[in-house]
């Protein structure tokens, strides 16, 4: 395993970090854990070297941090860095910071948390928690000994992430970025700017959600002018981890051979180690992306529960993989699946709460309409 420096302190971090937002499930429901598999593969990733482990308060609507808990039991948690988020949105009173961190320190069956993020922080989540007293928070948590350092995750663009860098001697930040979304949110000046402040940056959505790993026939001819050969995952991993600024890529992995598979690629992924044509074949196939791809969705899932019951990430995926990679039979096939069920785009109401949770501020109801017109032809 590559290990990169980690805040200031210089803690060796392993390269790759384990997202825990992508579980194998059971019954097709992200919030039935398959709990021996994820075991099974957290366990495997820190036997190999892997030592960032993140989770979240919402992940897998709720469950992610108790199987995260089980799984560091029986000595693992000494072994890992355990970085996990305190849930924004829910705060409404300066208690609310406390009350939410204990109640994840229980769900984690831990002490302490290592690396402690404040959770997908915009503009309007910025401005309120600041007033009701974050930062105090911040200062506060860290002397008690329940959070070793302090940072946050980022979904907004890149003038309020230069704002919210600024307001704090932060110890590291999370943002998001791979080759497609190089200018997206924070992007690559983003990650430059914090990390020329002293602030280390760990990257999300590297494989964007998943979908850089599954590429059209288009995007594979281009891969294969390459002599060496890889995975669509491994171009993507390596790209990011090509920026010197990069300390952890995360990695929503939720099967065993991806473990492994990423585990082999951040071995050797060193900084500044992509040639002249690797970045050149890189940029070719962004365009091609750029071209194609209809809906910027990462399938975070922050818009779920849709009262109506519109399964909104899953219907912009299959829309996406039409236009992306050429799946117009599977994808109108699913979708008439979805009309059966009652979770299809007609049923939205145009309430307007999915985007205003949506932090990749997408416009939803518009593109749902876009999807239901052409996934029903």
């Amino acid at each position: 395993m590559q290990y990169r420096n980690f805040t200031k302190d210089n803690i060796k971090v392993s390269a790759l970090g384990f997202g825990c937002m992508r579980f194998p499930i059971l019954d097709n429901d992200s919030s039935k854990i398959d709990e021996e598999k994820t075991i099974e593969m957290l366990r495997y990733a820190i036997d190999n070297g892997v030592n960032y482990i993140d989770t979240a308060y919402n992940y897998h609507q709720g469950n992610s941090e108790y199987v995260v808990g089980k799984a560091l039991k029986d000595g693992y948690r000494k072994k890992v860095y355990l970085a996990t988020k305190l849930p924004v949105w829910k705060v409404e009173s300066y208690n609310d910071f406390n009350e939410l961190l204990d109640e994840q320190l229980k769900k984690l069956d831990t002490d302490y948390i290592d690396f402690y993020l404040m959770h997908a922080l915009n503009k309007e989540r910025w401005d309120k928690i600041k007033k009701i007293g974050v930062l105090k928070f911040a200062d506060e948590v860290k002397k008690s000994g329940k959070v070793k350092y302090i940072g946050f995750s980022f979904h907004d663009e890149l003038d309020v992430f230069k704002e919210i860098i600024d307001s704090y001697d932060w110890d590291f930040c999370q943002i998001q970025l791979n080759y497609v979304d190089r200018d997206y949110q924070a992007g690559e000046e983003g990650l430059k700017y914090a990390y020329n402040k002293g602030i280390s940056v760990v990257i999300m959505e590297p494989i964007k959600g998943g979908k850089l790993a599954n590429p059209s026939e288009e995007i594979k001819s281009i891969w294969n002018l390459y002599e060496e050969k890889r995975t669509p995952a491994e171009w993507a991993l390596r790209w990011v981890l090509n920026h010197r600024e990069v300390s952890v890529v995360l990695s929503g992995m939720n099967n065993i051979e991806q473990v492994k598979e990423n585990i082999k690629t951040v071995s050797n992924a060193k900084a500044n180690s992509l040639s002249e044509e690797e970045l050149k074949l890189i940029d070719k196939v962004t365009d091609v992306y750029n071209e194609k791809i209809k809906v910027g969705c990462t399938g975070c899932e922050y818009c779920l529960p849709c009262e109506q019951g519109v399964s909104i990430p899953d219907i912009f995926q299959i829309y996406n993989d039409l236009y992306a990679f050429g799946t117009e039979e599977n994808s109108k096939k699913a979708y008439s699946s979805f009309i059966e069920k009652g979770i299809d785009a007609s049923k939205c109401i145009e309430c307007g709460r999915c985007e205003a949770a949506c932090p990749q501020n997408i416009e939803i109801i518009k593109y749902l309409k876009d999807a239901h017109k052409i996934l029903t032809k």
